[in-house]
């Protein structure tokens, strides 16, 4: 069934994305393997920036080759990425970027970092593709708006990918990043995720891109970021909602541009929304 946002976009927003979506899928995969050359390396070297969040040089030098290759296919698009500064464009639509979304979990070896690249229509802010590559585990999870999302592992052939069926967190799994981040939100929200933790029949912390790509395939039931910026979230939105499910703020407000996320197969989002509304 095609997303609630695939039935509001244009014929020519809808037509962008199913041009831009094998680029996107293509040169996330470029970006995974640029990565790959810094991954577990000894000799890889972390910097802080000024939030305190850490940067390599594989972030930078993934981004860098992401940005090329789309400026050589699609000179008059917009780029917003997360380690360089933004490039305006002329055609109505902006690529955002994530070079490396998990950069932590990078940095101590940890196989669940992703690559995440979308496509946003600029006069509505609606992301019209969405791609979530995991190069480590060689998963790639791809959308555009009403195309459905796809999966792929390794070499095999890709294959249509939807939620799960499963009705209650009582009978399924709840994912988050950093248990952190509910603590450091304006009001503290570490109930919240107690609360979730509890109702769920198994809660991890697999989070980032990846997290999101476990609800998108069925895998997990629940995926939720107390705080993300608009690179960490413009893909999701399209993959979640073209597998059956929903991505949407605490309130429950369908967007990609709260600072905040919750991804849901769909079933549970009312029983985890009575949980987060008004926090």
């Amino acid at each position: 069934m095609p997303s609630t946002t695939a039935n509001s976009l244009s014929d020519s927003a809808r037509a962008a994305a199913e041009e831009r979506l094998e680029w996107a899928r293509e040169i996330a995969l470029e970006a995974g393997v640029v990565t790959l050359e810094h991954f577990r390396s000894r000799s890889l070297g972390v910097e802080r920036k000024g939030d305190g969040s850490p940067v390599t040089i594989a972030d930078r030098t993934a981004e860098q080759q992401l940005r090329k290759r789309i400026e050589d296919r699609y000179p008059d698009d917009a780029i917003l990425g997360e380690e360089f500064p933004a490039k305006e464009g002329r055609s109505g639509y902006k690529w955002i970027l994530d070079p490396i979304d998990g950069t932590k979990a990078f940095v101590h070896g940890v196989p669940l970092y992703t690559n995440l690249v979308a496509v946003i229509e600029e006069e509505s802010g609606e992301p019209i593709l969405g791609v979530v590559n995991a190069p480590a585990s060689r998963e790639t999870i791809y959308a555009a708006v009403g195309g459905g999302a796809w999966y792929q592992y390794g070499e095999q052939t890709a294959y249509q990918a939807y939620v799960s069926h499963t009705a209650t967190l009582a009978e399924g799994m709840f994912l988050t990043g950093d248990v952190a981040g509910f603590q450091d939100r304006p009001q503290d929200a570490t109930d919240v995720y107690m609360a979730l933790q509890n109702a769920a029949r198994i809660s991890r912390t697999w989070g980032d891109g990846y997290g999101y790509m476990m609800v998108a395939i069925g895998r997990a039931e629940v995926m939720m970021d107390a705080q993300m910026s608009l690179w960490d979230a413009a893909c999701l939105k399209p993959i979640l909602e073209e597998a059956g499910g929903t991505f949407t703020s605490w309130s429950g407000e369908p967007t990609v541009h709260a600072g905040e996320g919750i991804a849901t197969n769909g079933r549970v989002l009312d029983e985890v929304l009575g949980h987060t509304k008004g926090r």
